[in-house]
């Protein structure tokens, strides 16, 4: 009598997915660094000067990280609510935070308490920026107001009150020394120039906006609020480029990446969008464990930090290239006994070569069929974990069951529920 052959289970090709450039360039990150706040991360900012050093805004805290350091180096605790939006001057030395208790603070990297406190608001700073030429700081309130402070003297230039809906985002051109960009729960952005008294340009986002960036060229200005990323050309009058609707819930963040070719956007939805600044499509993507509040990329793209609302910071460092002048690592010679028999030894006509059987291990499936239980063979196959992850196990089984003309056995005696089992599947 013949052993039992097992079912040949049919090999199909797996759509594979497209690798080009941005995917080889974007994967080269190292497995992330989680590292525990405590509170939902709301800023993250980089150093201008000191390479991949970052402050991290979340609860009552504002912390300093490097590279490599699992723990802060630095904390800034001298806030009596939350703080928000701790942001470096452009000479990384000096950090400005806004705070639920309506003041604006500013630390010097060296020192532990405020250096200033600027009073004016009368509800929660959310956004808060330096000015280009580094003596102005720029913030937006929930008083639905956005201010200008003199950093030396401590005092208040100028007030805009033209939203009206709480200011929660903004920025300042890093070119001009008196443009800032602002964004409102008021579906507006407006563009502000300091030497005049109002607005100077206004854009309609049509949701509540969450972030606004401009690009280093100062011609392009990046909204985002609800599920929308819109690009609008600030040279043109502030007109709509595009309109980008990418992830399935608000996009809350986004930056650009150090070559200005590549802008990212961070979502609820816990995705990354990564897209071409060319034709604004998406050329990549990451996925993280919970939903994205910000985002940050260091100078070269070395790291990119995300905060989350479950209070974890996700660090990713880029792996080293190797230098184009360094050398391979010689291999180890194979050793003597290689030589005279190893793996990959023919033998030869006069050696006698002695078989041993291979004891071959039969499936849950394959044990039934060989006991003629075609019933309950099927059955086997048409568990879920079998259906959702190798369907294809479960059409070889039927078309073996087919094949031996006993079809119409294995499905005698079903009920409703197995048969609607068996339908669900072959709908699919």
């Amino acid at each position: 009598m013949s052993s039992y052959k097992p079912v040949a289970i049919p090999s199909y090709p797996k759509l594979g997915e497209k690798v080009t450039q941005d995917t080889l360039y974007w994967r080269r990150y190292r497995t992330p660094v989680q590292i525990k706040e405590y509170g939902a991360v709301t800023k993250i900012d980089f150093s201008p000067e000191e390479t991949c050093n970052y402050v991290v805004s979340a609860s009552t805290r504002l912390h300093l990280y490097n590279k490599y350091s699992p723990e802060p180096i630095k904390t800034f605790s001298r806030f009596k609510d939350t703080a928000y939006c701790g942001t470096y001057r452009g000479d990384g030395r000096l950090i400005a935070a806004g705070c639920e208790d309506s003041v604006v603070k500013m630390f010097d990297i060296g020192g532990k308490a405020a250096l200033r406190e600027y009073v004016g608001h009368s509800k929660a700073v959310h956004f808060v920026d330096f000015t280009a030429d580094k003596f102005r700081i720029v913030s937006g309130s929930d008083d639905y107001s956005s201010k200008i402070w003199d950093v030396p003297n401590g005092v208040e230039i100028s007030t805009y009150r033209e939203h009206t809906d709480y200011v929660r985002c903004g920025c300042a051109s890093k070119l001009s020394d008196d443009l800032f960009v602002t964004g409102s729960y008021d579906h507006s952005v407006k563009v502000f120039d300091a030497r005049t008294e109002q607005s100077v340009m206004t854009m309609q986002h049509e949701q509540p906006v969450e972030s606004v960036l401009l690009f280093p060229s100062g011609g392009l200005l990046v909204s985002a609020g609800g599920r929308y990323v819109k690009v609008w050309d600030l040279l043109k009058g502030g007109q709509l480029l595009v309109s980008l609707k990418n992830h399935h819930k608000t996009v809350t963040c986004l930056c650009l990446s150090s070559s200005g070719q590549r802008l990212l956007s961070g979502s609820l939805d816990r995705h990354v969008k990564i897209y071409s600044t060319m034709n604004y499509k998406v050329v990549h993507s990451f996925d993280y464990a919970a939903s994205i509040l910000s985002l940050a990329l260091a100078p070269n793209d070395e790291m990119i930090v995300v905060g989350m609302t479950n209070g974890v910071l996700n660090v990713k460092h880029r792996k080293s290239d190797a230098p184009k002048g360094s050398k391979r690592p010689v291999k180890q010679r194979p050793r003597y006994r290689t030589f005279m028999r190893g793996k990959g030894y023919v033998p030869k006509q006069d050696d006698f070569i002695v078989s041993k059987p291979v004891k071959r291990h039969l499936r849950k499936y394959d044990k039934l069929l060989r006991g003629f239980q075609v019933s309950a063979a099927l059955d086997a196959v048409l568990e879920t974990s079998i259906t959702a992850s190798t369907p294809e196990v479960t059409v070889a089984v039927m078309n073996e069951i087919d094949r031996r003309g006993i079809l119409e056995n294995a499905l005698a005696g079903r009920d409703e529920r197995q048969l609607s089992i068996i339908l669900t599947f072959l709908i699919k």
